[in-house]
């Protein structure tokens, strides 16, 4: 569905993207990981259409999109920060959108929606009222209301903990598999990448350090940076790990 091709990216003259090459599934959840200044964000970018890259192609739909502004992609993103409107309340915030382009959700959709994310009872709320999970719940039925060909979620689950992070979690989860929604998150969180996604995609000074499903890069990390940073870097316990994917690690 999403192709890129040897895509690279300079900013006065640091090559910040060195030759990113592959393929996301139409459907699938995709982890972009890697640590701070790994081109996470920048690839994030160049995908959703802020900046082009300086060099390769970006193929959507057997079509390239490479120089094809952010408006005309069709994809959405949602914010670290969710950037909602204060002033307006979480039922107005999520139906922001559709004043412009009202006939993309119907009212029964768009109801559906916030049945799924369990906003019912919050909708007359102002954006100040809700909590941080309540709030990118917010934002998550705001994006997919516009129905976005791929959805994309930068560092969803920082500002969260515990049981609430887990339920947006697994709503991610839920909703890309029901939508059959294309989704790509950015996190700078291993375990959030590897119990969240069909696929991880590991950066290291922008380039692929390992692109694979969380089982293979557990038992298979292809590479002593891949090894360090999901066990050791961020001090993610092998026995966590261990039993995420039921007492498989060796």
């Amino acid at each position: 569905m999403l192709t890129l091709n040897n895509i690279k990216k300079v900013y006065d003259g640091v090559e910040i993207l060195r030759g990113i090459s592959l393929d996301i599934e139409d459907g699938e959840i995709v982890s972009i990981l890697g640590p701070s200044g790994s081109g996470k964000t920048t690839l994030l970018n160049l995908i959703l259409g802020i900046t082009d890259p300086t060099d390769g192609q970006i193929i959507f739909d057997n079509k390239d999109i490479t120089k094809v502004a952010m408006e005309k992609r069709g994809f959405n993103i949602v914010f670290q920060d969710y950037a909602l409107f204060p002033n307006l309340n979480a039922y107005r915030n999520i139906t922001y959108g559709l004043k412009n382009k009202p006939n993309i959700s119907t009212k029964e959709e768009v109801d559906e929606l916030i049945e799924l994310l369990g906003l019912s009872k919050h909708l007359d709320k102002k954006i100040d009222q809700l909590s941080g999970g309540q709030k990118q719940r917010v934002a998550l039925a705001r994006t997919l209301v516009m129905k976005p060909k791929i959805l994309l979620l930068d560092e969803p689950l920082s500002a969260l903990d515990g049981v609430i992070k887990e339920s947006i979690k697994d709503r991610i989860k839920t909703i890309a598999k029901e939508y059959n929604l294309t989704t790509i998150i950015v996190t700078h969180d291993p375990e959030e990448a590897l119990t969240l996604s069909d696929r991880v995609l590991i950066l290291n000074e922008g380039k692929i350090s390992q692109y694979s499903t969380p089982d293979e890069i557990i038992n298979d990390p292809k590479n002593n940076f891949v090894k360090d940073f999901i066990l050791n870097q961020l001090e993610i316990k092998k026995e966590n790990i261990f039993s995420l994917f039921g007492g498989c690690y060796v």
